[in-house]
């Protein structure tokens, strides 16, 4: 009996193909507590459909998760985002989002494995946050840049008042984006970019 099918399984979107012009991809992990805007950021600056594993949130996260700041939000991570975006016609960015409530934090060594550097995106209603973020990643040895999210709502400060907060040496970058617009999600990526080259033409980046 033949079970071959007419039916062909349809190949990736056109827009979703890598450029044939690439010839290096970096892993990249956008991290922060929970609400700071990583879900947006990814999918404000992605060149393909992001992919997202946003649930519902349900009252069984009362006295669990820390919403403080994010009272109106109804979705949360609860596994990773991923996009893409191309900086160069030869240099490809893959983004992955972590999940930002403290009970997922454990999915992020999965995705920290291989990352050349991260976003930490911050909100300065919720800095504390921030501290146990970074620890993770100056514990496994990922560079980072941060971002400092514009919430409407959010108290402005001085860039190096948060260095101070945030015991931040001089040389990591602090920069200010608006994560719902994909030119700003870009820069903050450049600005890591960049960095990365710097500490490589240092000798710093193993």
């Amino acid at each position: 009996m033949d079970f071959k099918s007419s039916e062909t399984i349809p190949g990736p979107r056109t827009e979703d193909q890598l450029p044939q012009t690439a010839q290096a991809a970096v892993k990249i992990v956008i991290v922060g507590g929970f609400g700071v805007g990583k879900t947006t950021m990814v999918g404000s600056v992605s060149e393909i459909r992001p992919l997202t594993t946003e649930e519902t949130m349900t009252q069984a996260g009362i006295g669990v998760d820390d919403n403080y700041g994010s009272d109106s939000k109804t979705a949360t991570t609860v596994a990773m985002d991923f996009g893409r975006i191309s900086i160069t016609d030869q240099l490809v960015l893959y983004l992955f989002g972590t999940p930002g409530q403290e009970r997922f934090w454990f999915l992020w060594n999965g995705l920290f494995e291989g990352a050349l550097g991260a976003v930490v995106l911050i909100d300065t209603r919720r800095l504390e946050v921030s501290f146990d973020v970074m620890g993770r990643l100056e514990e496994r040895g990922v560079p980072f840049v941060v971002a400092v999210n514009s919430f409407p709502d959010g108290p402005r400060y001085p860039i190096e008042e948060l260095r101070t907060a945030l015991d931040l040496p001089p040389d990591v970058p602090i920069v200010e984006c608006d994560a719902r617009r994909r030119a700003s999600s870009r820069d903050v990526l450049m600005t890591l970019v960049r960095f990365l080259h710097s500490l490589a033409m240092s000798g710093a980046l193993t």
